[in-house]
């Protein structure tokens, strides 16, 4: 193929890999701002071009070939690198902008990302911020998404990671809780109390500790079970039991007294995430500007914590 083809399929490569990030021509379109039939027509021209077939059709959905999946790859790339040449351009200029999308799991984002909204988007006023709220493991370098918040002990190769902290679990509860029930001593009295748990699989109610190099696991039970972490909090907050919580879900409300702290000198190991919490994103040499001044913010006010 001489080059003056090459130059031509350029677009039609681009919106494949659209396509394929987005699942279906019509959301692919929409995100072109296209219609379905034009970007139909340029992936069946970029498949006569190259001469395979990269998509099997359906009414519904798509489904991407062996040969269309190693193209997918190199068009990604390609228009990722066509993405960093205009930032690069743009980083002289020194005026990061443009749209960058966050993912990270729903309760995290809501009590620590959110806050920190407002001040990012004052600092820059031509970068969009979306903040998406998922609980699913997303790949950054398989979606739209810029950067990916996800706490593990082990960040995936193939990704750049910086650290944002950690996640700790606690139990909390009511003063007037406490004061009516009494307060346990040792996790073994947790039997006796009614505790608040996510009732996402069947073990949740087996809550595990630690201290001192002893462990201890102790079934539980409470007349109310929820897989929301702010609905817990208000639940225990009201008196209804004793509920396990992420430290950053429940940081302000015992700060403030509406709940104190359970158990406090041992460590629970929840099911849920926990562990120290990484930013992940592609480990592109020239990463864009909107994408780099996100990082730097995020870090700046979370990075520290341990």
């Amino acid at each position: 193929m001489n080059p003056a083809d090459l130059f031509d399929l350029m677009p039609d490569m681009a919106v494949f890999a659209r396509v394929v990030d987005a699942g279906n021509f019509s959301v692919a379109a929409r995100q072109l701002g296209s219609t379905p039939s034009t970007v139909s027509r340029q992936i069946k021209r970029l498949e006569e071009a190259l001469a395979t077939r990269l998509l099997e059709r359906s009414t519904r959905k798509i489904r991407v070939t062996e040969s269309g999946l190693q193209v997918y790859r190199h068009c990604r790339d390609m228009a990722a690198a066509a993405s960093g040449a205009v930032d690069a351009a743009g980083r002289d200029a020194g005026k990061p902008q443009g749209r960058v999308a966050l993912s990270a799991p729903t309760a995290y984002a809501k009590s620590v990302i959110h806050p920190l909204v407002p001040a990012f988007l004052a600092a820059y006023p031509d970068v969009d911020l979306q903040l998406v709220f998922t609980d699913h493991d997303i790949d950054p370098l398989d979606s739209d998404v810029d950067l990916v918040i996800r706490a593990t002990s082990h960040p995936p190769q193939g990704l750049a990671a910086r650290p944002l902290g950690r996640v700790r679990w606690l139990l909390c509860a009511s003063a007037d809780y406490l004061r009516e029930r009494g307060a346990p001593l040792n996790p073994r009295e947790l039997a006796h109390h009614d505790c608040i748990h996510l009732g996402e699989t069947a073990d949740d109610h087996r809550w595990r500790f630690s201290k001192d190099g002893e462990t201890m696991t102790v079934a539980v039970r409470g007349r109310y079970i929820a897989n929301h972490a702010g609905a817990r909090l208000e639940a225990a907050e009201g008196g209804l039991g004793i509920a396990a919580l992420p430290e950053f879900a429940a940081r302000d409300a015992l700060a403030s007294g509406s709940v104190q702290p359970v158990l406090a000198d041992w460590d629970m190991q929840a099911r849920a995430y926990q562990g120290p919490v990484w930013l992940l994103y592609p480990p592109n040499r020239f990463l864009p500007a909107k994408v780099r001044v996100l990082i730097d913010h995020l870090h700046a006010h979370l990075g520290r914590q341990t």
